[in-house]
């Protein structure tokens, strides 16, 4: 496991340094849903990132829409929210686009988002099935050796489970179903949250993007 984190780190420094500060792109989708919900998590998160990993992070999201230009130079795009999830035929296009040709998605169930993302996400990739990600997936363990995804936020009570989409071998999105790492990664006193759930909820979030951009 040291080893891989060494490995893991001077990648994310490479790159870093070939382009600019890393940066979460969080997206702005329609329908009505709050994709801008637990406004201090993507701050907090990349705090986190730079401190465990030592990658230059930008100080705050990049807020991007499906279509918008800047979604092909984001390697990394953060979905969250509570409610309805909307794309046009252009957007599901251009979400395509982007998870084929290379890009990765972490969509975070903030309770609400599950139906309406399921819907939306099989015009996006049509034939693409949501897998369960066994605990055994390297995305557990590519930094952090986690059980699997941790439950974060209760609600009410469901277990938390991990799904992917697998294009052409690669998972090009991972999905954490019922267990809000969005809440565990907002100000300590926003949720209340206990400090070994806001701990599992930042080792959770450092994985994927450690694992997004090393594989």
């Amino acid at each position: 496991m040291r080893t891989a984190v060494i490995i893991a780190a001077c990648c994310l420094t490479v790159v870093a340094r070939a382009d600019e500060p890393f940066a979460i792109g969080q997206l702005h989708y329609d329908g009505g849903g709050d994709w801008y919900s637990s406004a201090t998590s993507i701050g907090n998160w990349l705090k986190e990132l730079q401190a465990r990993v030592g990658v230059t992070t930008a100080r705050e999201a990049r807020v991007v829409r499906p279509t918008d230009r800047d979604l092909a130079t984001t390697p990394f795009v953060y979905v969250n929210g509570h409610g309805n999830v909307r794309f046009s035929d252009a957007e599901a296009l251009s979400l395509r686009r982007y998870l084929v040709g290379g890009g990765f998605m972490f969509v975070n169930d903030d309770y609400g988002l599950d139906e309406s993302f399921r819907r939306e996400i099989a015009r996006v990739l049509p034939g693409a099935a949501l897998e369960p990600i066994p605990a055994t997936h390297f995305i557990y363990h590519c930094f952090y050796d986690l059980e699997g995804l941790p439950k974060i936020h209760e609600h009410d009570g469901e277990p938390a489970q991990g799904y992917g989409i697998f294009l052409n071998g690669r998972l090009a999105l991972y999905y954490a179903y019922s267990a809000d790492i969005g809440d565990g990664l907002e100000d300590a006193d926003v949720h209340g949250n206990p400090a070994e759930a806001r701990e599992q909820a930042a080792r959770m979030a450092t994985n994927v993007v450690v694992y997004a951009l090393t594989h």
